[in-house]
């Protein structure tokens, strides 16, 4: 009899996807931290009790005595060419105490980390991964880019050494194409000229590898949407927030006529940007919108004028 109890309360638990009482069959469980057990707060059933706690037998009340009390190392990053696992010699020179060493320790440490550094690589393969993977770290910290799209970026790396699509092209193209293709799939507004501009390949080489790399990983990516770029190339030509809007505004109506198809994103946005600043009466040069967004004024030029046209507005005079 208990029994089928305990089974129909599960089964019903299941099917409301709610966690039931075996006993009263009400969903009034309730956790007691003090003693560590689960307990149903109508009939009193303890459900389970002595869990395993999986956090540290430790406090620490601040960042610094975090660092001091914890024993284990950084979490697995795909960014260097061992995922972190290595261990690394303190430049500090300084011992387990914080005092500091002798003058022949110096030396000493100075010939330890030498060696460390050259036993982290076993091969060439493992050396053009770690090169290839500290070229997409000092483009991303030129980039300003968050941290997750470093980790994407080095993951694309791998894959395409994995599938042996590095042969034949240069470490710098492919770590940029890398770097190029994550900021697409994180939605991270950077143009092909910014990546271009961080990098120690041509434009175009980056774009062919791009491409390629693409195709052959089967990574499938969204045309990029003008409006991304908006809120940055605001935010650096320092205009009013109704600029903004008006700009966003302008790129989403002339996107719904097709307008944008086969052109620059960024010149896109910078046009968007020199119509608003008309229509809102508030100037902006057209030269300082180009450079901002790394495209001619020519372009601005004439993009604006499209805009407007297929808006049916024109500025105020």
């Amino acid at each position: 009899m208990t029994q089928s109890i305990i089974d129909h309360a599960t089964t019903e638990s299941r099917e409301r996807d709610v966690e039931l009482c075996p006993d009263c069959e009400t969903d009034t469980i309730v956790h007691d931290p003090d003693r560590g057990e689960r307990v149903c707060d109508e009939c009193g059933l303890v459900l389970t009790e002595d869990p395993i706690d999986y956090g540290p037998e430790w406090r620490a009340f601040n960042a610094q005595e975090h660092d001091q009390l914890s024993r284990v190392g950084a979490p697995l990053t795909q960014s260097m060419h061992d995922r972190g696992l290595t261990t690394t010699i303190d430049w500090r020179n300084r011992d387990a105490n914080g005092h500091s060493m002798s003058a022949d320790k110096h030396g000493q440490l100075h010939r330890l980390r030498v060696w460390q550094e050259r036993i982290r690589t076993k091969n060439a393969g493992e050396r053009n991964l770690k090169y290839a993977l500290s070229e997409i770290d000092r483009m991303v910290s030129a980039l300003g880019v968050p941290k997750p799209v470093k980790e994407t970026a080095s993951v694309i790396y791998r894959r395409a050494l994995e599938q042996d699509l590095i042969r034949g092209r240069s470490i710098e193209g492919v770590a940029t194409s890398a770097l190029y293709t994550a900021c697409r799939k994180e939605d991270i507004p950077r143009s092909l000229e910014e990546v271009t501009s961080v990098s120690r390949v041509d434009q175009r080489e980056i774009g062919r590898t791009y491409r390629y790399i693409a195709d052959e990983l089967d990574i499938n990516l969204e045309p990029t949407n003008p409006r991304q770029f908006v809120p940055r190339f605001c935010s650096e030509l320092d205009v009013d927030k109704d600029v903004e809007t008006t700009a966003i505004e302008i790129i989403d109506r002339t996107t719904e006529q097709g307008l944008h198809s086969g052109k620059s994103p960024t010149g896109f946005a910078a046009a968007a940007i020199y119509a608003a600043g008309l229509l809102c009466e508030e100037t902006i040069p057209q030269r300082a919108v180009a450079e901002t967004a790394q495209t001619t004024v020519v372009t601005v030029r004439n993009r604006y004028r499209e805009q407007l046209e297929a808006i049916d507005r024109t500025p105020a005079t």
